[in-house]
């Protein structure tokens, strides 16, 4: 045993020492081809002399970097995450600087911005030997991961020996649907995801509900409800508030209504993690987690992930290098798309670069890194939401190039986190999920020259751009409430109609990708047809006989909820089945109407975008060519993929249908690992531990 913890001594210090000389080496390569940075006096110096001291810089640098980084990191977490990148930089050739300064005789001198080179070069170095060094060692590898595992655990006063029970780690793909996954693993972009299809692992497509975005299905899976999250983003008449999910705030307030809903605190409240999602699902161990983000003080932890990460130097300088390439990467491919002429193609100018990089490099090494720590300390379950692909596939199409790279590099993420899963204290069961999926498409506004805003501002008789009058969709709404206004204001003349209603402010229009709603804020309740049209004439008729409108969904006084469509459609909502005017949208569109139908904050009129089952294509109501949020086409067909060890989520052929199901399943397999791991009970009674 002690000869045993002597060879492991003397390894590490020979790892430290070869280290060491590599950094000093690179250190004097440098000093060799940098014009502004040198190791010697400007007298000269013997060869040794300049070795000596390029050792003594490379020691002050990584012991700097050992004791100073930490603390400055911390720091660093006050900054935005966008800058975080840069000041990474600075931070290292500011180190630098100072080990130079440290040097007896003080031989070493650099320009700043030298120094930041050095510095970033030096660290991806030393980071790279490291890590090669241990990873040609498989027994000092698997005795480090071990080693940091067995720490952690001591610290949370649990049994250190290997774990019977496995855990599991849910790895939320963002936005890639069920065909998506199926083409990249048969085309070889993620041959890790290929091998579980083929081996060890089972896929199943499942449904969204007609809101098909991360805040309604994430809010559901982990937290068992997304009752009355009718899209998005929407307005909400008692409060007077828009309720915008990516939103610290309303993120809260979401998560605090479904918690009231449910009577429990989410799938991850015993012993849980919860890393870059939206909503914490009760887990204790948080990281990048937004609705904790307006929390201020001890309880906001949502920010420790960053720490954790980059308290490594070589960590910090590594994401922040791919950062950068990131950014350069896509303006190359936005120029390149734009000198081809490809369509549909939307502006990714402005900060897009820079907000893509951070969704593809920093956010998905961060959340890794977390959760290998998660794994590594044996937690029972995880909840990871990886959003890179989504980001890329709203502004480059959903089954572009540039999309799939993104899925090249999560499917490498995918196979280190399968890789350490073997040297963790307690095996881990692997369930990769989407949360939604993404239609492509040419915009609305790309479409037919106005936004929808546009479009209902016309048919409300209500001033719009030069721009959107001069579109045939414009001019046709204008001179439909101008008639209809006319015609009414005639009849009350000659007729003795009913004063025709003046409109006391005007509507708020929200778009969720291709699902809008629009709401009349003076109205304390929901408006019904008869009263729109008494406001505003022509404004139905305009929209729904709009090419670019599937259907809209409003509430009459006579026939209940209506649906809305081409050709004068209006069917009772009752009606509906699969086999009606919703059919083209898939099976289950008119259940999943009549459930939003049925929430307490459902607008005043619901707008979903056509869909061309042809090409598979829909109209976005934002700027996205790949976009997600209503009914149609991929982005209602997420999937499942699920170890094989796992029972089947669904049995006799049966569809999984709805995030709340998703709950139910990944609640059960929770279970089925040695007895209950999360407390069940019905949807509105509280829960007791099992």
């Amino acid at each position: 045993m002690v000869e045993s913890r002597w060879r492991r001594a003397g390894s590490t210090l020979l790892r430290v020492v070869a280290v060491w000389m590599v950094s000093t080496l690179t250190m004097l390569a440098l000093a060799g081809l940098l014009p502004d940075f040198r190791l010697q006096s400007e007298d000269g110096e013997s060869i040794t002399r300049t070795a000596v001291t390029a050792a003594w810089g490379a020691g002050a640098f990584g012991l700097l970097g050992a004791l100073v980084w930490p603390v400055a990191v911390r720091a660093l977490l006050l900054v935005p995450a966008l800058l975080l990148g840069l000041l990474v930089f600075f931070l290292n050739g500011s180190l630098l600087l100072l080990a130079l300064r440290l040097i007896p005789d003080g031989g070493g001198e650099a320009a700043p911005e030298t120094a930041v080179l050095v510095a970033a070069v030096m660290s991806a170095v030393a980071s790279a030997t490291s890590t090669a060094l241990a990873v040609h060692d498989d027994n000092a590898y698997r005795r480090r991961l071990s080693r940091l595992a067995t720490r952690r655990r001591r610290r949370r006063g649990e049994d250190v020996g290997r774990t019977a029970a496995d855990g599991t780690v849910f790895l939320q793909l963002d936005g890639v649907g069920h065909e998506v996954l199926q083409r990249a693993a048969k085309d070889g972009v993620m041959p890790t995801v290929a091998e579980w299809l083929a081996t060890t692992h089972r896929l199943t497509p499942w449904r969204t509900d007609w809101s098909s975005q991360t805040g309604a299905s994430q809010l559901a899976i982990l937290h068992g409800t997304n009752h009355d999250v009718p899209a998005f983003r929407w307005y909400e008449k008692d409060t007077g508030r828009v309720m915008v999910s990516n939103r610290p705030a309303s993120a809260a307030e979401l998560q605090r209504r479904a918690i009231e809903r449910t009577g429990d605190g989410g799938l991850l409240t015993v012993d849980g993690a919860s890393r870059g999602n939206l909503f914490s699902g009760g887990a204790d161990q948080l990281a990048l987690v937004l609705s904790i983000a307006a929390r201020r003080g001890k309880a906001n932890r949502s920010r420790a992930g960053y720490f954790a990460y980059f308290s490594d130097p070589a960590n910090a300088v590594r994401t922040a290098g791919a950062f950068f390439a990131e950014v350069v990467r896509e303006i190359r491919q936005s120029t390149r798309a734009r000198l081809r002429g490809d369509t549909p193609r939307i502006g990714r100018g402005g900060l897009y670069p820079f907000i893509r990089a951070f969704a593809t490099v920093v956010e998905r090494d961060v959340v890794v890194a977390a959760v290998l720590g998660d794994m590594l300390a044996g937690r029972t379950a995880v909840y990871a939401d990886l959003v890179a692909y989504d980001e890329v596939a709203h502004h480059s199409g959903p089954h572009s190039r540039d999309a799939m790279q993104v899925l090249e590099r999560l499917d490498r993420s995918l196979a280190l986190i399968a890789k350490v899963s073997e040297h963790t204290p307690r095996g881990y069961r692997i369930v990769l999920l989407s949360d939604h999926g993404q239609s492509p498409g040419q915009t609305f506004a790309g479409a037919y020259g106005l936004t929808l805003k546009d479009l209902v501002r016309a048919g409300c008789g209500l001033p719009v751009s030069r721009r959107a009058e001069r579109s045939r969709s414009g001019a046709e709404a204008r001179d439909a409430a101008r008639h209809t206004l006319h015609t009414a204001l005639h009849r009350r003349l000659t007729e003795g109609a009913d004063e025709v209603a003046a409109p006391s402010s005007e509507p708020i229009v929200l778009a969720s990708g291709n699902l809008a709603l629009i709401s009349f804020p003076d109205v304390p309740e929901r408006l019904s047809r008869e009263e729109i049209d008494a406001r505003h004439p022509a404004l139905l008729r305009t929209l729904a006989s709009h090419p670019g409108i599937g259907f809209l969904l409003v509430r009459s006084e006579e026939h209940g909820s209506l649906v809305l469509g081409p050709g004068g459609m209006e069917i009772p909502l009752a009606e509906l089945d699969d086999d009606g005017p919703l059919a083209v949208f898939g099976a289950g569109a008119a259940d999943a109407v009549r459930r939003t139908d049925s929430f307490p904050h459902v607008a005043d009129i619901m707008v979903n975008s056509m869909y061309d089952p042809e090409t598979g294509t829909v109209h976005a109501f934002e700027a996205q060519i790949g976009s997600h949020g209503g009914l149609g086409g991929e982005q209602s067909q997420p999937f499942l993929l699920s170890p094989l060890e796992l029972s089947a989520p669904v049995s006799g052929g049966a569809e999984l249908i709805g995030a709340e199901q998703v709950h139910e399943v990944l609640r059960r397999w929770l279970n089925e690992s040695e007895g209950p791991q999360v407390p069940i009970a019905p949807l509105g009674r509280t829960a007791s531990p099992g």
